[in-house]
Order: C-alpha cells, then structure tokens, then sequence
C-alpha cells in the first residue's frame, strides 16, 4: 500500500485555518450589526441613505456573497483537492482576500474593532499563502 506524506496534515491545516478566516469574518460582520442596532445608524438621511443604497446595491451584495463563498468552499477543497491544484488554489483564493480584505478598510472610516478583526484575518491569510507556496510535493514511500 503506497502512503502519501506531507500531503493530509498540510490539508487538515489549510482547511482549519479557512474555518478560523470564516469565523472571523462572521464575528466581525456581527459586531457590525450590533453596531448598527444599538447605536441606531441614521440610513434615513440623504447622504448616509445614499452611500448604504451605492454599498449594499443587490449587484454589490452577490460580489460579496461570491467573495465570501469562495472563503467557505476552500474549507472543503483544501481537504478534497491534489496537491499541486490545492496548492494553487489556496494561494489564489488567499490573494483575492485579502486584497478584498485590504479594499474594505477604505470604505468609510473602520472601527477599532474592524481593524483588530481584519489584522487576524490578513495574518490568517498571509499564514494560508506560505503555508501553501511551502507545500512539498507529496512522496510516495
């Protein structure tokens, strides 16, 4: 029976790592909610009304949905996938979030709280791309 190394652990890992990116987000978007609702954020003004509708326009809400899908769906692929696509996807897919990441601190003025969210969250994807770049090709033993 041939046994593959340094192929499983690096997959359980990346995938653990996607689901600790995930629950990051979630936390944060609820702090953001909580926000919203206890401090009672003015979307009837014309201004904030205009800047919420040019945010949140249903084009913008599946860019976002597809964004975050493609967070999710790597914490199966990381398991499911071979090496060298499963490499390169989890670099590709941690490129494209944190440069979505970094793009989301220029809209409007973050909180303290975003901003300690999303270091942990880059940090978690900046970990993803070199633990992936690092993969060794798996032996077959």
């Amino acid at each position: 029976m041939q046994l593959l190394k340094h192929s499983t652990g690096r997959k359980v890992i990346l995938s653990t790592l996607w689901v600790f990116f995930i629950f990051n987000i979630i936390y944060a978007d609820i702090l953001s909610l909580m926000k919203v609702t206890f401090t009672g954020y003015d979307v009837s003004s014309a201004d904030n009304a205009e800047l919420v509708q040019a945010i949140l326009s249903p084009a913008m809400l599946l860019l976002i949905a597809i964004i975050l899908e493609l967070g999710m769906v790597m914490i199966v692929l990381s398991r499911v996938l071979k090496h060298a696509v499963n490499r390169w996807a989890n670099i590709v897919i941690a490129i494209i979030q944190a440069l979505v990441l970094i793009a989301s601190l220029f809209v409007g003025t973050p909180t303290m709280y975003y901003i300690f969210f999303a270091t942990i969250e880059l940090a978690t994807l900046f970990f993803i791309v070199w633990y992936a770049w690092t993969w060794p090709k798996p032996t077959v033993a």
